[in-house]
């Protein structure tokens, strides 16, 4: 026989829970906070220190993390993953359009821009890309809300160095949606950075180029790193589109290749097959760093077949060389913005799962002429852990290990204004350190013209139809004058988090408008914003209300067992109580499916009234029991 002994209490906590710091990666997201003067890497439920950035969506509820990529294979259309591919695109973006070929899942668009079908039993079934980060980042703050035994509010979310405005602001609303105040993006390399110096802890000053290739994305940072504590990013560059994911993409369409040409079947239409295969695949690049040779098995692969092959590391080289070396050009990029030569960088980081892959670092050392590579920071969690760090110096923590930490991010595009002739007058340089307030002076084109179109753009082509179009706005009330006369100022003001807001003054009148890219079209809005922390919360309210209601359940069933089981230790009256008094609870439960919360707590604390004197009393009968003697030793002390 066991006994529960329910205690309903509400702990309240003295200490502010610190910040935190979260990769949100592509494939994998990890959390970390700095507290004790050291930062420490949270293990999930599962007790790995990253989780799987999957969410699936099953007949009776969603899962995240661990539990929904393992179930992914049963259920691949409603198994999402890649969000991060999608965030702040739009649906035409051609990188979209190339990723909806390889995935299970549905890709619809609405509004110009990617939503994520499912099927759900709630009836809320078309989801933003930024939804679908905010599960991931709900899940790693509770995660932390676990650890730290309170309520986690504060967090810097780090993003892609190359990733441009309108994807920063995303992954914020994503975080705004998880309930997270954002005290700052930062970009995944200079938090990588923050991680190695920290680490190091060496004097003088250092220049350290972080070669970052991650799941889903690939970048490359120029720091100068000045006595351990000065953190100047001095260049940067990257591929939002290069990563593992696409180093599975070759291996998979290698073996549907070699399936179709062994049993004339084509199985890419079929999803599960699909996914299995993807998994394999994963799983033999993985092998293939430690291994010159990898096995794919699968079992009833398709139509009953089961696969077997095997592939060579030459072989998985050849397939994805000129990704290898398009990272390599990138590297090159990277220097040149920053204004050096290989010989000026004193070492080079390795950061992201990827920079596992022997032949990369071959390409990457041979780059560098032999130059040994730093592997010193664990390539999974350097991220995270320089994010926690940040979100540390950003909440006030006066720790002697950071207390004199300072970090400077630049812009990763160029950032303007189109000329009424199409050309990209350039506001704001690529590589211009942040946060940053720049001026351009600007006319009217033609005479007696009233009101001006601002267009804003980022990107590096001489006309504006080359780069990409951030938003746009009217500034209105221009006084009438020959064209030339009018004196507008545009004003370009970059925060911390690498996000714009532009501002257009006419001097003469006073006239001004603005615009917070945020809020160009095609972008969350902040009433889809309200609309979607609004579903979190109702589905918090939800988890909420069904564990409150099982933990009245699970009671009922405990007490009625307990008695049955001892019935010759009990008075009739007494069987009689207990049993009637968990009768009544059932009938309640059955009469109430949609119970509160609060209500099934009330009728739990009801049934603890009646049931709890009579079950103290079994436990004292039993006293002779050492185990239960120590129970009423410790209920007594509490």
């Amino acid at each position: 026989m066991s006994l529960k002994v329910y205690v309903l209490s509400q702990m309240q906590r003295r200490n502010k829970v610190p910040a935190i710091g979260i990769d949100l990666g592509t494939t994998y997201s990890c959390v970390g906070v700095f507290q004790h003067g050291k930062v420490e890497i949270i293990a999930n439920d599962q007790g790995n220190r990253t989780t799987p950035s999957y969410v699936a969506f099953t007949d009776a509820e969603r899962l995240v993390g661990d539990a929904a990529k393992n179930q992914a294979a049963m259920n691949p259309s409603n198994t999402i993953f890649d969000a991060k591919r999608l965030i702040g695109r739009q649906f035409s973006d051609a990188t979209v359009q190339a990723d909806i070929k390889h995935w299970p899942f549905t890709v619809v668009e609405e509004g110009g821009r990617p939503k994520i079908k499912v099927d759900y039993n709630v009836g809320h079934n078309l989801f933003a890309p930024e939804e679908i980060s905010s599960m991931v980042l709900t899940h790693m703050k509770e995660t932390a809300e676990i650890y730290l035994e309170g309520k986690v509010t504060d967090a810097v979310i780090t993003v892609p160095a190359i990733f441009n405005d309108a994807q920063r602001q995303a992954t914020k609303d994503a975080g705004a949606i998880a309930g997270l105040n954002v005290l700052q993006i930062i970009n995944e390399p200079t938090a990588a950075a923050l991680a190695y110096g920290l680490d190091k802890g060496e004097r003088g000053e250092k220049n350290v180029l972080i070669f970052d290739l991650g799941g889903g994305t690939f970048d490359v940072s120029v720091l100068t790193i000045d006595e351990g504590s000065m953190f100047e990013v001095k260049a940067t560059a990257g591929d939002t589109h290069l990563g593992g994911e696409d180093f599975d993409n070759r291996l998979v369409a290698h073996f549907m290749e070699e399936f179709k040409r062994k049993f004339n079947k084509d199985m890419s239409k079929n999803p599960r097959a699909v996914r299995r295969l993807r998994t394999a695949c994963e799983r033999a690049k993985r092998t293939l760093s430690s291994s010159t040779e990898a096995s794919v098995e699968i079992d009833s692969f398709f139509e009953g077949i089961d696969f077997n092959s095997k592939v060579s590391r030459v072989t998985f080289e050849e397939l994805c060389i000129n990704m290898f070396e398009s990272a390599i050009e990138i590297v090159e990029c990277a220097l040149k913005d920053a204004k050096m030569e290989k010989n000026d960088i004193h070492e080079v980081v390795l950061v992201g799962g990827s920079t596992r892959i022997p032949k990369v670092q071959k390409l990457l050392g041979d780059f560098f002429d032999g130059k040994s590579l730093t592997k010193s920071i664990n390539p999974d969690e350097a991220v995270a852990y320089g994010a926690a760090v940040q979100a540390a110096i950003l909440n006030g923590d006066q720790s002697n290990a950071i207390k004199d930490v300072h970090l400077v991010d630049v812009t990763p595009l160029s950032l303007g204004i189109e000329s009424y002739d199409g050309y990209m007058t350039t506001i704001v340089k690529r590589g211009t350190p942040i946060p940053t307030r720049q001026f351009q002076g600007y006319t009217t084109p033609f005479d007696n013209t009233t009101k001006l179109s601002i267009k804003v753009f980022e990107g590096e082509g001489r006309m504006t139809k080359d780069n990409h179009l951030l938003g746009k706005f009217l500034l209105t009330g221009i006084c009438p004058a020959p064209k030339g006369q009018p004196k507008i100022e545009v004003i370009f003001d970059i925060d911390a988090s690498g996000i714009l807001q532009v501002t257009a003054l006419d001097k003469t009148s006073g006239r001004s408008n603005h615009i917070q890219i945020a809020n160009k079209g095609g972008r969350t809005s902040q009433c889809e914003i309200n609309r979607m922390v609004s579903h979190v919360d109702d589905e918090q309210i939800e988890k909420e209300r069904l564990a409150a209601k099982s933990q009245l359940e699970s009671y009922i069933q405990e007490a009625k067992q307990t008695i049955e089981s001892s019935s010759e230790l009990f008075t009739l009256s007494d069987k009689d109580t207990v049993l009637n008094a968990c009768n009544l609870s059932i009938e309640w439960l059955n009469d109430n499916p949609l119970s509160t919360k609060e209500e099934c707590e009330d009728g739990l604390n009801t049934l603890l009234r009646t049931c709890a004197p009579i079950m103290m009393k079994l436990c004292q009968m039993m006293s002779s029991n050492q185990a239960c003697k120590r129970k009423i030793s410790d209920i007594d002390e509490n």
